[in-house]
């Protein structure tokens, strides 16, 4: 598995994503799960994180608005159905763009960790195929492309560390 990310249709409703990335999976669990991380990393690159709520417990929400440098926003919000740390993320999210009960996706999260590289896997199962097409044809593989290369850069940064 390379470097580069992996969005392939699986049945109807599904959209399976997969990425490589050079670090502990318990780090890139936490990069998932902790709000002072996802903010180093989440979303496209001309977006930034301007809201980052999480709530890590089954039941609790996490909320992220983007914004981008015109003005636009995108909130993604959702509800944590089942935590495994460090293997495993499970919600039932939803996005703005998206009508609120067709548009909910099922997000399963695993990641794999062999020889200090870690797998990561999401796939998406959404209501429609409607919906799931969608979803891909908004631009979604791009944002998660570029969003998924600065979580490479931020997991081979430390936080806090001097980078200059």
């Amino acid at each position: 598995m390379g470097r580069t990310l992996s969005v392939v249709k699986s049945g109807d409703l599904e959209i399976v994503m997969t990425r490589s990335f050079n670090a502990p999976r318990a780090l890139v669990f936490d990069a998932w799960t902790k709000a002072e991380l996802v903010r180093r990393w989440f979303g496209p690159r001309d977006w930034e994180v301007s809201e980052c709520e999480i709530d890590l417990r089954v039941g609790g929400r996490w909320r992220y608005r983007l914004r981008h440098g015109d003005g636009r926003e995108m909130l993604l919000q959702g509800v944590y159905q089942e935590i495994r740390r460090p293997e495993r993320l499970v919600s039932l999210e939803t996005n703005d763009d998206c009508d609120a009960s067709e548009g909910q996706a099922l997000a399963t999260l695993s990641l794999v960790e062999q020889g200090g590289v870690t797998t990561l896997t999401q796939v998406l199962k959404y209501g429609s195929k409607r919906i799931r097409d969608a979803v891909l044809e908004s631009g979604m593989e791009r944002g998660v492309g570029e969003g998924f290369d600065k979580l490479a850069e931020a997991l081979a940064v430390p936080a806090g560390a001097c980078t200059r």
